[in-house]
């Protein structure tokens, strides 16, 4: 549940218009492709994860396999990125909020929710497991519920305009109406809104039979989500146009909503999109606080923020909520510099820990067939060549988004800090093996 739920935010729900605007019905090509690309980074970290489970996750297969400078960069570079979402997530979810209850301030449940998500990260980890699972149930449920909703209404039963065909699909443009440059839009905005699945690596290290869990989760969550994701777009362009206003005002699945004459459509949406992003800020605490903690009891950080106390990393807990709510007022003190320049570099981030999981795959397998086989119980297809495909398809991407402005800041900044981590992780390894030779 964590591995479907975690993924499934407001990304999906509310951000996939701009990727509709942006490709039209050539949005499916660009879920699918980035899909599959998702599907063979998730296969690889699944078979890392299931021989050695690790709280760390890839920073830890990193470190390992790359060096202690990639598991410093990869692993901070992913804290950054999650506590970033926190801010952002908790920004919006004041916003509905404040739809709804004009009367209390939008900064009021922000900082009602990061202090809810923050005391209930500080408990048990089971807390977490029980709120991501009830969160992950009604966001699944919804999106279960609008693609049979959206099935009857592509056959004609529901709505008053009858079954609509391919008039949506070939018409207003044609099927990829805005060219290459519309695809290639799209194809990002998908990429980043598959960002987040793995979380449930980190949150498998937990639980009672690691091996078992990771492996399930990787079998199945992930063609699970592709369905979702690609069958939700499939739908959406299908039954209404992609150059419809509403498709990024209100949001793509609220215009279909309407159209079907669903009753309360808007409000449903918005009751769905705040269950997602608190969920989503609910998983991102927890999994910045692992990472964080991971990273710190290998010495690639402030060693207090490794104490566990009632068998929660309390502190990096704390430091994570700390920097996501810094984060929320950067942005609303200074939207336009620091806070914007945090979250250009979030949406490289992912693109960057896919590099790192696909290059300790790559040195990982190679070293478990010669010792330790028998830890292989989750494989990666066709190894090595799919996984130096999915390293040519991350590489490419990134190298897209040097082809137009808005993608070429966020590179600048991802750029800047992944500099520095790199920079700080290799000093700090030089600095170690001096002392190992002294």
């Amino acid at each position: 549940m964590i591995a479907l739920g975690g993924v499934i935010g407001a990304g999906l729900f509310v951000g996939s218009g701009a990727g509709i605007a942006a490709a039209g019905p050539a949005i499916i090509l660009a879920f699918t492709l980035s899909g599959l690309l998702v599907m063979l980074i998730m296969r690889m970290l699944g078979e890392m994860s299931a021989a050695r489970p690790a709280t760390g996750s890839f920073s830890v297969h990193a470190e390992q396999e790359i060096g202690p400078w990639a598991g410093v960069t990869a692993g901070w570079m992913y804290w950054v990125m999650l506590c970033c979402g926190v801010a952002a997530e908790a920004t919006a979810a004041g916003t509905i909020m404040n739809s709804w209850l004009p009367g209390v301030p939008g900064w009021a449940w922000v900082g009602v929710f990061m202090a809810f998500f923050c005391a209930s990260n500080l408990t048990a980890v089971k807390n977490f497991g029980e709120f991501e699972f009830w969160f992950a149930a009604v966001k699944i449920s919804a999106i279960v519920a609008f693609l049979v909703l959206g099935t009857l209404g592509v056959c004609g039963v529901l709505g008053s305009g009858g079954a609509p065909g391919t008039a949506n699909l070939t018409g207003h443009g044609g099927f990829l109406p805005n060219g290459t440059s519309g695809l290639i839009a799209g194809l990002l905005a998908s990429v980043f809104a598959y960002g987040g699945l793995e979380t449930v690596t980190i949150a498998a290290a937990e639980s009672a039979d690691p091996r078992r869990n990771v492996a399930n989760a990787v079998r199945t969550a992930v063609w699970r989500i592709a369905v979702f994701y690609i069958g939700s777009m499939a739908l959406i362009v299908t039954l209404v146009p992609w150059n419809d206003p509403a498709v990024v005002k209100e949001g793509p699945y609220v215009t279909v909503l309407r159209l079907l004459d669903v009753p309360g459509a808007a409000m449903v949406m918005q009751a769905v999109v705040l269950i997602a992003l608190l969920s989503a800020m609910n998983a991102n605490i927890y999994g910045a606080s692992r990472m964080a903690f991971s990273l710190v009891a290998r010495g690639q950080g402030p060693k207090a923020l490794a104490r566990v106390s009632g068998g929660v990393p309390r502190l990096a807990v704390l430091a994570s909520c700390a920097f996501g709510f810094a984060a929320v007022l950067a942005g609303y003190w200074w939207p336009d510099t620091v806070f914007s320049w945090l979250m250009n570099t979030t949406g490289v981030a992912i693109l960057v820990v896919w590099i790192f999981i696909a290059v300790s795959q790559l040195r990982m397998r190679r070293r478990l067939e010669r010792e330790a086989p028998e830890l292989l119980t989750v494989r990666m297809w066709g190894f090595p060549y799919l996984t130096w495909v999915a390293l040519a398809g991350v590489v490419g991407i990134l190298g897209l988004m040097t082809t137009t402005p808005g993608d070429r800041a966020q590179l600048y900044a991802a750029g800047v800090l992944v500099t520095l981590l790199a920079a700080a992780g290799y000093a700090k390894q030089r600095r170690d093996s001096q002392v190992a030779l002294s």
